[in-house]
């Protein structure tokens, strides 16, 4: 069975690569939502389904992986920022302070009618920066392709101070879960 990665993210692709299994990269066309009255791991599902699905659609005869990732501190849902002043809002807000990365994941196969949601949390807590340091951080990093403006995988150990869970879950693919997913699904459960 191919699977076919529903994203265009290099972080991604290169995780999925650690896993060691073969895939392609196929990118649709769904529109994500951030709907506040909703929990985040339940954003974070509903956009790695809708991007699954709609990869899927021309592929019902591939395992396909969609997956969505947002940062969240309270009721403070962070996304990808939408400029550098945004990015810097981002960040400064999250200074100093604990947060959760959560990333959802779908895999889906449209001819089998077979699906599988889960969502990954893992708690991150940034040291106290300054404004030159944020400033400074996002001068060396892209942020713009980020949920939560920021990169653990780049100059992440200049602004976290801890993380409690899975590392490449904050890089975006729980990699520890979905190897067990992938597992389970092969054997048909």
């Amino acid at each position: 069975m191919s699977l076919i990665l529903a994203s265009a993210s290099p972080r991604r692709s290169e995780l999925l690569r650690q896993l060691g299994v073969s895939f392609e990269v196929v990118l649709g066309t769904a529109v994500e939502i951030l709907a506040a009255e909703l929990r985040p791991e339940d954003i974070c599902q509903i956009n790695a389904y809708r991007k699954a699905r709609a990869v899927a659609k021309h592929y019902p005869d591939a395992l396909v992986l969609g997956a969505d990732t947002l940062v969240c501190q309270g009721q403070n849902l962070f996304g990808k920022p939408s400029d550098l002043n945004h990015a810097f809002q981002i960040l400064s807000a999250l200074q100093g302070r604990e947060h959760e990365v959560i990333t959802g994941v779908c895999l889906m196969h449209l001819r089998e009618h077979r699906q599988r949601l889960f969502a990954v949390t893992t708690s991150v807590r940034f040291r106290p920066l300054q404004t030159s340091e944020i400033r400074r951080y996002l001068q060396r990093v892209n942020p713009l392709d980020k949920a939560g403006a920021y990169a653990i995988q780049e100059e992440g150990d200049t602004i976290i101070e801890q993380i409690s869970g899975s590392y490449s879950n904050v890089v975006g693919l729980p990699l520890e879960r979905l190897a067990e997913e992938l597992d389970a699904w092969s054997r048909g459960r």
